[in-house]
Formats: C-alpha cells, sequence, structure tokens
C-alpha cells in the first residue's frame, strides 16, 4: 500500500481558496471530480505545482511532476468541494493514512465554520 505525507502547499491553497468562499457545498463528487481528460487539459496551461496545489496528499517515492506523486483531490480545480473533503477524510480513514485524515478533516471543519 501506497504512503502519504500530507501537501502543506496544498492545504494552504485550499485553506485561502475557503477564505475567498471559493468553495461548492453540495456536489456528487463522484459526478464532478475531474477525469483524466480534465486533469491533461489543467496540466496543459498549468504548472505541476499548481496541480499538486489541488491535492492534500503527496505519494512517497512517487517521481515529481507526475500524477502518482499526487493524490487526494480537494476540488475540481476551479473550486473546493464539501464532498471532495468528505471523500479525502473517508480514504485517508479507510486505509489509515492519518496525518492526510486529520488535514482533510481539518479543511473540512473551516470550510463548515466559513460557509456557515
Amino acid at each position: 500500500m501506497a504512503k502519504y505525507a500530507v501537501n502543506q502547499a496544498a492545504v494552504e491553497h485550499v485553506r485561502a481558496l475557503i477564505d475567498a468562499h471559493q468553495y461548492v457545498l453540495d456536489s456528487d463528487w463522484g459526478q464532478v471530480q475531474p477525469d483524466a481528460e480534465a486533469q491533461n487539459a489543467y496540466l496543459e496551461r498549468h504548472s505541476w505545482d499548481e496541480y499538486a496545489a489541488w491535492h492534500l496528499g503527496l505519494t512517497e517515492g512517487a517521481t515529481e511532476g507526475t500524477k502518482a506523486r499526487y493524490a487526494f483531490a480537494a476540488g475540481d480545480l476551479r473550486r473546493v468541494h464539501r464532498s471532495a473533503l468528505i471523500a479525502c477524510v473517508y480514504r485517508a480513514s479507510e486505509w489509515r493514512h492519518k496525518v492526510v485524515e486529520l488535514a482533510a478533516h481539518e479543511l473540512l471543519q473551516h470550510l463548515d465554520a466559513t460557509s456557515s
């Protein structure tokens, strides 16, 4: 099983987006998460650092500048999705990636406090 570190730059990016009210509170993450085509289109116009900023996890041992390096997407490459953060908490918890789970949980709490 892969191991993940928290992508602190992504945590800061997502927090800043939440503070700027760039979020979606009600979505079906399974329907709106970026597919491979959308990710590739994004990478044609943006840097790997910008792509990475949407992913709360960094796959340990994976090569920088590859999609395999980045995990636990927090949004649709435009806005943070509450459902994405819930999915991150759930997946990280399920596979016992505690540091990513806690980072996603903290962001979810911040989103809920900001949006209420």
